[in-house]
């Protein structure tokens, strides 16, 4: 497992706990709100990359 530390592992968390608020914000189903917070969870660093290019987009975002 991944040792994160310092700075730079409290960017990530402060990243990946502004992915999860979005995620389950989107208007994605529940399924894929599970999906893709297990993602972010599992993999912080991979699962925050992917999720910014391919995730779904919080409600706000259209408005």
């Amino acid at each position: 497992m991944f040792e994160y530390a310092g700075i730079g592992g409290f960017i990530l968390l402060v990243l990946d706990v502004w992915a999860i608020v979005s995620i389950l914000s989107s208007s994605s189903s529940t399924g894929n709100k599970v999906l893709w917070t297990l993602l972010v969870i599992l993999l912080p660093l991979v699962g925050f990359i992917i999720w910014l290019i391919a995730g779904p987009r919080s409600a706000r975002a259209g408005a």
